[in-house]
């Protein structure tokens, strides 16, 4: 998959998950055969605001070439002052959240909303076009109704590089069946590469929806979770040791109580592939610290 001038190989992308794809999932999921992985979504008005707690969501690894960040809001002026203050030189994509469902940040205007609001979708595409970087977008099959094709084609005429299509509706948040027919009509509306979104669960998956949409690329999400595996279907012989990077990556970035907090939800997911999961979960709760999370992780993946 090509996205302007940068080569996205098969095109296979880990999905900005927020308070999920951070930088030591993205370094697995890469590892693994990920060809691409956006940061988790970052505020532009918390940038704008030098918000410390934003700034440490831009940190990156050196495995990240080509490098993406999702922003999200909906004011103009917040794109226009992350790209003068610098904060995303470093970075070779820029995405735009359209797609998110969440009630705070639809009710800020922000993420889905955006879809029943295409003049300032595309007005925001192009502030973000003032940086020189490549824009692509990540939208839904609409807000209550279907308009992702027109939509794209908007985002399109606007400058964006790719469109990234979660197949559902904005009301269906993550419930119900994805509606890939909705990605095939946005790929045959579309002259730049689209990537398809929702209900990869498997790695035979990613052929099923470029077959049966023509997608040039594949986002994989919740299916990530805990599994970086899923991009080239790998075993997870190096389950332990990529938790211990994992750990290790956030703590470079964070105290240690911090990393505790944050990495007790990846955790769980990590032990869907342990026997009794449902136990250690309960184990995973009841931590207080990351010395009780080690020392979790050594007794049940040093196997």
């Amino acid at each position: 998959m090509q996205i302007g001038n940068i080569n996205i190989g098969s095109g296979v992308v880990l999905a900005p998950m927020a308070g999920y794809s951070d930088i030591g999932m993205r370094y697995l999921a890469l590892k693994y055969g990920a060809d691409l992985a956006y940061t988790e979504m970052v505020s532009a008005k918390g940038l704008q605001y030098n918000s410390t707690k934003t700034k440490e969501l831009l940190a990156t690894s050196t495995t990240e070439k080509p490098c993406a960040v999702q922003l999200f809001g909906s004011d103009i002026d917040a794109y226009l002052a992350v790209i003068d203050k610098g904060y995303i030189d470093k970075f070779d994509i820029i995405d735009i959240n359209m797609g998110c469902p969440v009630r705070k940040i639809v009710g800020n205007g922000e993420g889905s909303a955006l879809m029943n609001n295409p003049k300032q979708a595309c007005e925001i595409v192009k502030a973000c076009m003032r940086s020189g970087k490549l824009v692509t977008v990540k939208i839904r099959s609409g807000f209550d109704t279907v308009n992702a094709p027109l939509f794209a084609l908007k985002l399109q005429e606007a400058g964006a590089s790719a469109i990234t299509i979660h197949a559902r509706l904005r009301e269906q948040f993550y419930h119900g069946k994805a509606d890939w027919n909705i990605i095939k009509q946005v790929v045959d509306i579309l002259d730049i590469p689209v990537i398809g979104n929702g209900d990869i669960s498997v790695y035979s998956d990613i052929a099923k929806m470029q077959e049966q949409t023509g997608c040039a690329g594949v986002m994989i999400g919740r299916a990530a979770l805990g599994n970086p595996y899923i991009f080239t279907n790998a075993c997870h012989n190096e389950l332990y040791n990529d938790i211990k990077t994992h750990i290790n990556m956030l703590l470079e970035l964070y105290n240690e109580r911090v990393v505790g907090n944050l990495f007790k939800k990846q955790l769980c997911y990590y032990a869907k592939h342990i026997d009794n999961s449902k136990k250690l979960r309960l184990e995973i709760h009841s931590t207080n610290s990351i010395t009780d999370i080690m020392s979790v992780v050594d007794r049940y993946f040093a196997l």
